[in-house]
């Protein structure tokens, strides 16, 4: 269950079982179909997600919200930025 605070998810951008550097890809695909301020969960199980989404939410300025693993799943919110 996310904290109380924990922002929700706007999108869900389910990129489990796929490799590096394909979540990056989708995920700067869909955070363009969001509006500004709105919030995407990236699902990823490839171990690289989390240093590939920490620099690209930095190259893009993208608020990277946080990074949790569930299981074998890492669980990435995005915040799109302007």
């Amino acid at each position: 269950m996310p904290e109380p605070s924990a922002p929700v998810a706007d999108q869900v951008l389910d990129c489990r079982g796929l490799a590096c550097p394909l979540p990056v890809v989708k995920t700067a695909q869909a955070i363009k179909n969001l509006a500004v301020g709105q919030v995407l969960e990236l699902l990823a199980t490839d171990p690289g997600v989390e240093p590939d989404m920490r620099a690209w939410s930095s190259r893009t300025h993208n608020e990277l919200l946080g990074i949790s693993k569930q299981a074998d799943v890492f669980h990435i919110l995005i915040r799109r930025a302007s």
